[in-house]
């Protein structure tokens, strides 16, 4: 299946979140900073990346906006999955290139089904960044 990234710095919502798309048949690395899920996403290529606004190093938002800054990343689909939840959050996720935002605490089933959505919309022919 795919590799997911997930960015967070809750040890233990990480270890959930790595459950469940494990369980779904994805392959999931953990980044515990921004710094790292910049390293992590140059290194290992992920097809998704399941991203926290508020970690140390940089922010989500800072992440973000770098990987949609790069060519080489800026059609690799992200989900915001953080506790921030004003409508200015949500709108400058979503003006900023987040694929999906889903706010803490969340429902894992939701977040799974979040996940296959943005798989498949980035391996549509015509997306940017999917090579087709």
């Amino acid at each position: 299946m795919s590799l997911i990234l997930i960015a967070d710095d809750d040890e233990l919502l990480a270890a959930l979140v790595r459950y469940k798309l494990e369980a779904a048949g994805h392959r999931v690395i953990v980044a515990e900073n921004g710094a790292a899920a910049l390293a992590a996403v140059e290194q290992d290529r992920p097809d998704l990346v399941v991203l926290d606004a508020m970690m140390p190093m940089l922010t989500g938002f800072e992440v973000l906006a770098r990987l949609k800054h790069d060519r080489a990343t800026a059609g690799l689909p992200v989900i915001m999955l953080t506790a921030r939840r004003s409508e200015d959050d949500v709108a400058a996720a979503l003006r900023g290139g987040a694929a999906d935002y889903l706010t803490k605490p969340f429902v894992p089933e939701e977040l799974l089904m979040r996940v296959e959505t943005a798989l498949a919309q980035a391996r549509m022919p015509g997306q940017p960044g999917t090579g087709q």
